[in-house]
Formats: C-alpha cells, structure tokens, sequence
C-alpha cells in the first residue's frame, strides 16, 4: 500500500506540473477558497488533474482553523445538493414515462453533487483516512448544527459501501506485529486501558490470549475494530485475573472457553458502520480452525449504562425498590462502599437483581434495550448469559456499572434464531437465572 500511495502521489505532483494549476501549487488558506475548489474539482473530467485537486483539498481542509473547517462542511451541506433543474425535468420526464430508464434517468438526477464530490475526494493518496477524520470533525459538530446531516447521511452511504465485508481483512495481532499498529492498539484501546508496552505484552504475548482486528486496503496500517480474547477453561466472572500482571498462562490446548473481554472502534469518523459483529463471528471460525476443543465462546462485557440509570430508579416510585433497599443502595454513593464486606456482599446481591431488571426492561427508542452493550450483542444473536457483580473494580467500572458486568454467550447452534427473535420482536433472549433475578421482588 504504500507503494501505491506513492505512485499516486508521485502522478498528482506530475499532474501539478503538466496542468499548472495554481491553485493546487498554494494550497487555499480560506473556507470560501476550499469550497471554490471543491467546485472546479467536480468540474474536471482528467483523473490525474482531479486526483491532484481532490489531494489540495484536503490539505487544505486540514490546515484550517475549527472555525473554518465547519464553514466548509456547512458549504458542502448545503451548497452541493442535487442540480434541481435535472431533477425537475427528470420527474417530470417520469410522470410521462414511467418507465425502468426514466426511473434510472429520475434516481441519477436525484443524487446530491456531494457523492460524486466526495467520491473524487477518494482518490487522492489518503484520501480515504482523510474523509473518515473529516467525518470526526462532522460528528462533533452535528449535534449543534442539524443542516450537517444531511452531508452525513451522504458519506455514511458512501462508506457503508467502501467498507462493506467484502473489502475488509482480518488480521492477528501478536508481539510481532509491526510496532506502529501496536502503538494504535495502546491508543485505541477503549475498554480496559493498556497501561504501557508491558502491559500490551501481556495482552498478546502469553499463549492463552488472542487479538483480532479488522484492516481496510486504503487504510493501510489503521485498524478499524479490534477484539481481544482470553483462552480460559470456564467462563470467567470478573475482568482483574484475565488482565491481571502476575498469572500463569494456560495451554492453549487446555482451554474450553474463548472470551471477548474488550472490543474497541478505532476509527471514530466511521462510528454507525457497523464491523463488531462481522468480526466476532470470523474470529469464532478463526479459533475454530485453530483450536477445536473450545467449545464455549462468550463476552465478559461492561454496562456503561447502568449505574446511571440505577440512580433514577432509587429515586423513582414504581415499586420496584422497597424503602430499606433504598437505604441499603444509599451506601453506592460513598466511594468505600465496598470496603464493609458484608455490606458489600448485601449489596451486590441486590445489585444483581435490579442488573437483571435493568436488562430486561429498560427500554430506549424502538423499543430496544437501554444498554448500548446489549443492544450490540443481542443483535448480533448473543444470549444474555450471567450477571456478574464485583466483577470490575476499576474507577471507571464502579463510576459505570458499581462493578457489575455480564456473560454474552454466542452459541453458535442458535445464533441465527436470536437475531431474529431480537430483530423482529425485540425478544431479549436470556438465561433462565437471568429471568428469575429479574422477577425476584424484594
């Protein structure tokens, strides 16, 4: 890939050369300037005149101040729509003629410019990496300025596309690996914090862990998503001993269980392009083919949502928490809850039961789960297997989660049938012990 970049960078600074274009030789220093060329680049027709236009204008995007790159998204928002005269011509030649080529004359003509802008864009050296930091930029934005959207919905069309299964590469990630994707796996480390290179060894280098990431060709050395995966002989309750320093290894042959104990998005500009589910499902084949004898494969996930919504609930009267344990949840609120043990132990039982309550009927838009987590998994045809309290005692799993994490079982005999009891009825299928915690009253 790097050969490629090259060699295309090497025609765009020819192109420069043998078209004299200005504009490209000084890089616009304004938002109006970069907006202008991304005008003159869907007017040209050379691709070696347009590859080195499209590279100017994401350096020139790039050089902007905050302020001036949100002036260009808002110019690509709402100055590169679909040509209206076309469009209004193409409707009307459909309402006399309906017919498959008007059809396909009308879908053409309805097309924003901003596709075919940002298509173009694409084929500058980087130009991909660059589109998708673009995208970070937007998404920051969006919240604040809903005309973006519709440039959003444009390149998450476009990328759903680029990076569709079909272009997308999985790889291990060992003590070999080249050490500048190892810095990123440091960096985009999301779950639970690689602390240092140590602790990343330790990650990858004992013989019963495993990690997995997606790669797209035009990325080159960027992962997309990235898995990481204890070998254990059962399924573990609580995240310290699979990350723990001190341990010793078990043989990989040895092992029953593969467990997904952190999954983390490295690319925030492709956030809604979905790839956690594609690459368990390959992982689960890849450890298939490796090691034959495991026979359970399951998550020991977080539950970023629940502490917050925990906390509304104790202040709710729905009849759910009786008023002593209200005042026995009263003691989360101090930092050294967990120092009492035999208090600790009262409260996470109770912990359990409102987790499994939590799961089981907190409810966001569509019907779906509240917990994000879940909302993944279960799509994905997962069942909701144990709760496990105490089982993060980190600053961030206590601040999330009062230390509660759960057991996702991917059972791959009924994963299809989960996915579509989940999808077509939001059914969260769960283990029976799960259910009873959740019907337990009082």
């Amino acid at each position: 890939m790097t050969f490629v970049s090259d060699l295309l960078a090497s025609v765009s600074r020819r192109s420069r050369e043998l078209i004299g274009l200005k504009a490209v030789e000084t890089p616009p220093r304004h938002a109006a300037d970069v907006t202008a060329l991304a005008r003159t680049l869907l007017s040209r027709r050379g691709e070696a005149s347009g590859t080195a236009v499209a590279r100017a204008i994401l350096d020139a995007y790039r050089l902007l101040d905050a302020p001036g790159r949100l002036a260009v998204l808002r110019d690509l928002s709402g100055g590169f729509g679909a040509d209206r005269a076309k469009l209004d011509a193409a409707i009307a030649a459909y309402q006399a003629d309906p017919s498959p080529a008007c059809a396909a004359t009308l879908h053409a003509a309805a097309e924003p410019r901003r596709q075919e802008l940002i298509r173009r864009l694409n084929l500058a050296p980087r130009g991909t990496l660059d589109l998708v930091r673009l995208r970070d930029d937007l998404l920051a934005h969006l919240p604040d300025n809903a005309d973006l959207k519709v440039l959003d919905d444009d390149l998450v069309h476009l990328f759903s596309s680029w990076f569709n299964r079909g272009f997308l590469v999985v790889r291990r990630i060992d003590w070999s690996t080249p050490a500048n994707i190892l810095e990123k796996i440091i960096r985009y480390e999301a779950v639970h914090e690689i602390r240092d290179w140590d602790d990343l060894r330790r990650r990858l280098q004992p013989e019963d862990r495993r990690c997995y990431a997606f790669f797209h060709p035009r990325l080159e050395d960027e992962p997309l998503i990235f898995v990481e995966v204890a070998l254990t002989a059962e399924i573990p309750g609580a995240i310290g001993p699979l990350i723990a320093e001190e341990g010793t290894p078990l043989a990989a042959d040895d092992a029953r269980v593969a467990v997904f104990y952190s999954i983390s998005n490295c690319q925030t500009g492709l956030a809604g392009i979905s790839f956690g589910s594609l690459l368990i499902k390959q992982v689960v084949e890849e450890l298939k083919r490796e090691l034959p004898k495991l026979t359970t494969f399951v998550t020991l996930s977080p539950v970023p949502g629940f502490a917050k919504w925990l906390a509304k609930e104790r202040k709710t009267e729905t009849g759910f928490l009786l008023d002593d344990e209200r005042q026995l949840l009263d003691a989360l609120d101090a930092p050294d809850w967990r120092a009492d043990s035999l208090r600790a132990q009262k409260i996470d039982k109770l912990l359990a039961r409102c987790a499994a309550r939590y799961f089981l009927t907190a409810k966001s838009s569509g019907n779906r789960p509240l917990d994000p987590v879940a909302r993944f998994h279960l799509g994905n045809g997962a069942r909701l297997e144990r709760i496990n309290t105490g089982a993060d005692l980190s600053e961030a799993g206590l601040r999330q989660s009062h230390g509660v994490m759960v057991n996702y079982l991917y059972d791959l005999g009924r994963i299809e049938e989960n996915h579509e009891a989940y999808a077509e009825r939001r059914e969260i299928v769960a283990a029976g012990p799960v259910k009873k915690l959740a019907d337990q009253k009082g």
